[in-house]
């Protein structure tokens, strides 16, 4: 889960909500709209805030060009389209359902590769479902002659992506046989990256490969979303704390150098100064590096949103102090990278990552690079490397 500020595609004017899976859908739509004249926000609905943000910006985009029709898609479009459309300046409402096929988005570093899209899961939180439908992937051919063209466009790393993408399911192949797949045919790909994984649905030849398979980053972002039994059982998860921590020690036993990342919501209904606790306490039991932190947010539709609530400044202050335990975390990690030799890829704006997801400066360099350096210290946020060659 995850809402982030919004950012403009690259072939037509798309402006991007939410997750990376959005990212994709929005190098689809500025292909579909491209030369029309029309601006496409592609809307998410994970936050009140995320649907909140998208309609700020329709508002300010109408603002901008009143003489462009703006069109209107994504999550919390399918989930609410009647209230889009009475948008002034809104053209039109794409809420119909997505195509089942492999979709990439490229940037400057990576490609993204969506194989999975929808959920069959009933979180009590979630309002995804809706927006995106049941669970459906795509065949494992398909993907891998995707992935295929973005390697021969240059990329050095290929991110798969989905709404729930350890339930890839495609002609008897799980998510492990994928990955095997694609690196076995791909020889030419440096690297493969996951995004957000459900640590209780992860197969056993998916965690094979994640220690075996040096090119298979080791890095992986958990949907976790709370530490404390009580609340994932109303949240509806279907991991415990306990499946938590096994996961990631279990994990890290076999390949050392993993590194993970949780998306965690405070303030959820009924939950007490104890409950929160255990979350905060789980950022070491799991050993979490990069934490993504969201306050409880009631979505209509949701059945927690007809529970007990928190008061909203109290979901907030948990969130700040759950986003310092996780800033201390990462601190903590950086210290430890001081003095390794790491082979990072740059990115745009002067940053490059490691094959972890370390953040490391490297300003000057063109996105897409895999460089070899040192890391000589970091600034609380990113590595300050040192390169063994010129750059």
């Amino acid at each position: 889960m995850s809402a982030q500020a919004p950012e403009l595609a690259k072939k037509a004017d798309v402006v991007t909500f939410g997750c990376r899976l959005n990212i994709v859908d929005s190098e689809e739509l500025a292909r579909q709209f491209a030369g029309d004249g029309a601006v496409v926000v592609n809307t998410c609905a994970v936050t009140n805030e995320a649907t909140r943000q998208a309609r700020q910006a329709i508002r300010r985009l109408h603002r901008e060009r009143p003489e462009a029709p703006i069109v209107v898609t994504g999550c919390a479009a399918r989930i609410d389209p009647q209230s889009f459309a009475a948008m002034e300046g809104v053209a039109r409402v794409v809420a119909d359902e997505q195509p089942n096929r492999a979709r990439t988005a490229e940037e400057g570093t990576r490609g993204f590769l969506a194989v999975q899209n929808g959920c069959d899961h009933s979180c009590t939180f979630c309002v995804i479902p809706a927006g995106r439908g049941a669970s459906r992937s795509v065949s494992p051919q398909e993907a891998l002659a995707q992935a295929r063209a973005l390697v021969e466009s240059g990329k050095q790393e290929i991110v798969l992506t989905g709404v729930d993408l350890t339930s890839y399911d495609a002609d008897g192949m799980r998510l492990g046989g994928l990955v095997r797949l694609l690196l076995r045919e791909l020889p030419a790909l440096p690297r493969l990256r996951l995004s957000s994984i459900d640590c209780i649905e992860a197969d056993a030849d998916l965690l094979i490969a994640l220690a075996e398979e040096e090119r298979l980053c080791p890095h992986l972002h958990l949907s976790l979303q709370s530490g404390d039994d009580l609340i994932l059982k109303r949240m509806k998860r279907r991991h415990s704390r306990d499946d938590a921590i096994r996961f990631c020690a279990a994990l890290r036993s076999a390949r050392p150098e993993m590194v993970f990342g949780a998306d965690f919501i405070t303030g959820f209904p009924t939950e007490t100064d104890e409950m929160f606790e255990q979350t905060v306490a789980l950022v070491d039991a799991c050993g979490l590096t990069h934490l993504h932190v969201f306050p409880f947010s009631p979505r209509p539709g949701a059945p927690a949103a007809r529970m007990p609530q928190l008061a909203r400044d109290v979901a907030k202050t948990r969130a700040a102090r759950l986003r310092e335990a996780g800033e201390r975390a990462l601190i903590r990690h950086l210290d430890a990278q001081v003095g390794r030799s790491l082979r990072l890829l740059t990115e745009r704006g002067g940053m490059a990552r490691a094959a972890d997801f370390t953040l490391a400066h490297m300003p000057g360099i063109d996105a897409g690079r895999l460089i070899d350096a040192r890391a000589a210290g970091h600034d609380g946020r990113a590595l300050i490397v040192a390169p063994f060659t010129s750059w």
